[in-house]
């Protein structure tokens, strides 16, 4: 570590050059504190931000959880999506996250009329989220995501109808029109467009082989995988084999593949995923949460598989405890200290994240992305820790800064264009729990206890 370092950068937000021990000239940004290359979120879904504290009345289980969030999925609106998707943006900005692969699957409106048919221009949820991120300052990665059925043999639940187009082959023509639309309007670097499957239990296996053939060479492919002991079990039962294997019948295993959560992954399906060298991506806080169960994080990793986090429904947005809850779990799984070291977690919160994405890691070597995040070591938390050792007693409250493409976004948790995100998740969940009660009516057909969904 070296103590004045000036970082240069080009016009599109990548570093050309590092001189240490260069006085600061007028118009650099200073950073007080430890500098560290930002982290990259490889895994989000934007609207379960409006579930976090709503949904542990009698503990629940996943698929409890599951049922709350349908009600939230239903509510949404490209204006009320947007408005949330900015203020969680905003909050992980300032939190030091600086990209992220936002998997999207609310595409449609409630009944699963397509955007464009009447009211509403094409792909509205979907630019909704595209400005959202332009706004708060991060670098998107939108997963347009395929769900077609509510389980194997199943046909989609009435709260999945806006989820589904029906077919791969419609989901496929669908991405490519989206993919057009948003090079049309953005740079690369700032939004782009990959794909995800939402799960093996959500893409019949038919259009699994439809989707192998027609999706773009090398483009980033994301889908939850063994997240649950019941799909393995059901994917075994309809298929003879596990979620990972039946990806490979398919081809669909390879380098640019992202699993997410993996927690119930056998040892062939870690073998299978090391050997194509997939990425996992990982989310401890949420797996927490849900009472997922701990992945084998190390073993993928020895196996050759690329680790990278995600903050899933943001029960938490921090990287700094994301980073600290894989090397716990690893430490309750095992038994044992020490499975990441800081070097190993910093380089998976912020490359393995933007390895995940398709996109180039934030830091401070030439060519790197221009993202930044500067730590605060004398806080109530940090005092006393080995510079080298932050990751395991920083958090996002000790985050004095946060570069993006080396503009300043956020100075001590506050977003400099933004403000404050508490206002504006305060703001944006009143208004979709206003519009979740206004949809829920007594009497209206379809309609749902709405308690969750009321402000206390």
């Amino acid at each position: 570590m070296c103590d004045a370092v000036r970082v240069e950068v080009d016009a599109e937000g990548y570093v050309t050059g590092v001189l240490p021990g260069v006085p600061v000239q007028e118009g650099d940004v200073v950073l007080h504190g430890v500098v560290f290359p930002a982290a990259a979120n490889a895994h989000s879904h934007a609207f379960h931000r409006a579930l976090r504290g709503r949904t542990h009345a009698q503990g629940g289980t996943f698929w409890t959880w599951r049922e709350t969030m349908y009600r939230a999925a239903g509510a949404l609106s490209p204006t009320l999506y947007e408005e949330l998707a900015t203020a969680v943006y905003a909050e992980m900005i300032v939190a030091g996250w600086t990209s992220v692969a936002e998997f999207h699957y609310v595409h449609h409106r409630p009944d699963g009329t397509p955007y464009g048919q009447g009211t509403g221009g094409p792909h509205a949820m979907e630019l909704a989220l595209a400005r959202a991120a332009v706004r708060a300052g991060i670098r998107l990665t939108l997963l347009d995501t395929c769900y077609l059925a509510g389980g194997f043999g199943q046909p989609p639940e009435d709260g999945q109808r806006r989820f589904s187009d029906g077919t791969a082959e419609r989901w496929l023509e669908r991405l490519g029109a989206l993919r057009e639309t948003v090079a049309a309007q953005y740079p690369e670097h700032q939004v782009s467009v990959g794909a995800a499957l939402h799960s093996v239990r959500a893409v019949p296996e038919r259009d699994l082989a439809v989707i192998a053939g027609g999706l773009p060479e090398g483009l980033p492919l994301h889908i939850h995988l063994s997240e649950q002991p019941a799909e393995n079990e059901d994917c075994l039962r309809a298929t003879g084999l596990t979620p990972a294997g039946l990806l490979r019948r398919h081809g669909l295993v390879d380098e640019r593949l992202s699993v997410v959560h993996a927690t119930h992954a056998t040892d062939e399906d870690i073998g299978l995923l090391g050997d194509a060298h997939a990425a996992v991506v990982l989310c401890p806080t949420t797996e927490a949460d849900l009472a997922d169960g701990l992945g084998p994080a190390e073993p993928f990793r020895l196996a050759g598989a690329t680790l990278a986090l995600g903050t899933d429904q943001h029960a938490v947005v921090d990287p700094w405890l994301e980073m600290r809850a894989l090397e716990h779990g690893e430490r309750l799984r095992t038994g044992r200290r020490g499975h990441f070291d800081p070097r190993l977690l910093h380089g998976i919160a912020s490359s393995g994240g933007a390895r995940a994405q398709g996109r180039r890691g934030g830091g401070l070597g030439p060519g790197s992305a221009a993202d930044l995040m500067a730590i605060d070591p004398h806080t109530v938390r940090t005092a006393g820790s080995a510079r080298d050792q932050l990751a395991y007693t920083a958090t996002a409250q000790d985050v004095t800064a946060v570069v993006v493409g080396g503009v300043l976004m956020a100075r001590n948790g506050v977003h400099t264009a933004l403000g404050d995100p508490a206002a504006l998740l305060v703001a944006a969940i009143a208004r979709l729990d206003a519009a979740a009660v206004a949809r829920d009516k007594p009497g209206r057909p379809g309609s749902q206890d709405t308690r969750a969904w009321e402000r206390p």
